[in-house]
């Protein structure tokens, strides 16, 4: 039983698909996905933004493939990234199968918009024959007529009976390698819709807030309605979609999560907002070490507080602590205890060669417990 119940997440019961190397729901980690904004038969600019990408984190990218150019350079992106490439289909069935084709880990596509039976089944079979997974993309912006003339305007019935038609086209195709997902610009639409199609089914969901904004009033937007979800147990991969670069997508996808206690990537810096008591500067501080630490994906946990008010109960949370002091001197903290102290100019490089070393640490911890286990499997 876990000694802090208000933190437990009970995480929705979902079927697992598989994105080329990365599972996607029955209890595997949330993923955290962005998009390309380059032009996909730009094969050098989109394999670079995919890597940057990578280097950030993400585990799933997905690329725009609108004309066969950029199903042709698809075919060169995926030989040269390290993470599985969803192609984004919209109405043309021929651009799925080339993709499929093309070495595309998933499509994303409404079976609905590309035409009659026979060209859904064979998009169904260049899928199945090339181990290629799908989302369904429903979107409140482009809900299909005959549900606009029902409902009157975007609502959450109207989505998930869209994604359940879609669903059911690819069911009686006897496919099932799919993910859902019901996005909305309008956070309370995107929620409430998530919530229905997630007592509905029990495929894996893929979290967005479409069109959430810039890099700040989208990041609040979309943690405000993802987060609702993601706390509610909802989700399974999720794309947080910002007018920014790609790499702040990832980014806030990962604080998302790490804020959740869900899934943990990268120094978590714990930071008081600053006062009078402050001993240092702290905005400064936190500026600066979030630079210098951005390139180290083990998830080591530092408290940079000003002052002596909260420094020492946050140290004791933290693997490595930074509490402010008086004539210059501040309190180093590791594994939560008091430590020793350290001069104000020599903070910053002081605690980045500490949590290096700690990751270091980590890493090599658990490169052990994976070689005993491998060794104790092959007993």
């Amino acid at each position: 039983m876990s000694l802090r119940p208000y933190r437990d997440i009970d995480r929705r019961k979902s079927r697992q698909i598989r994105v080329g190397n990365v599972l996607v729901g029955g209890g595997a980690p949330i993923s955290v996905q962005t998009m390309t904004n380059t032009l996909t038969h730009d094969v050098a600019a989109t394999v670079n933004q995919v890597e940057a990408a990578a280097r950030a984190g993400a585990d799933i990218v997905r690329v725009s493939c609108p004309d066969e150019e950029s199903t042709a350079g698809l075919k060169q992106i995926v030989k040269q990234v390290s993470v599985p490439i969803v192609a984004d289909i919209h109405f043309h069935y021929k651009r799925a199968i080339e993709a499929a084709e093309a070495g595309a880990a998933c499509l994303r596509i409404n079976p609905g918009n590309i035409g009659d039976a026979q060209r859904v089944k064979d998009v169904v079979k260049a899928a199945k024959d090339h181990g290629c997974s799908m989302r369904i993309g429903v979107n409140a912006g482009s809900l299909e007529r005959h549900l606009l003339e029902k409902y009157g305007e975007p609502n959450p019935a109207a989505m998930v009976e869209s994604a359940l038609e879609h669903a059911k086209i690819l069911e009686d195709n006897d496919f099932r390698e799919f993910k859902i997902s019901v996005k909305a610009s309008d956070v309370f639409l995107a929620v409430a819709a998530y919530n229905e199609l997630a007592s509905a089914c029990d495929y894996p969901l893929h979290l967005g807030i479409t069109e959430a904004g810039g890099l700040r009033s989208g990041t609040v937007k979309s943690s405000i309605g993802m987060g609702s979800l993601l706390w509610a147990g909802i989700g399974d991969t999720i794309r947080v979609s910002l007018s920014a670069d790609p790499v702040e997508e990832v980014k806030v996808g990962f604080d998302m999560l790490k804020s959740l206690d869900l899934r943990h990537r990268g120094v978590r810096i714990v930071s008081c907002p600053s006062c009078a008591r402050q001993g240092f500067n702290v905005i400064e501080t936190v500026q600066i070490l979030e630079e210098r630490l951005a390139h180290i994906p083990t998830p080591v946990s530092l408290s940079i507080i000003g002052c002596v008010v909260n420094g020492p109960g946050e140290a004791r949370e933290t693997d490595i602590g930074l509490t402010g002091g008086g004539g210059g001197s501040h309190k180093m903290y590791l594994s939560g205890v008091a430590h020793h102290n350290i001069r104000d100019e020599e903070k910053i490089e002081h605690i980045v060669k500490l949590v290096e070393a700690k990751a270091a640490e980590m890493e090599a911890a658990k490169a052990e417990a994976k070689k005993a286990a491998n060794a104790a499997a092959a007993e």
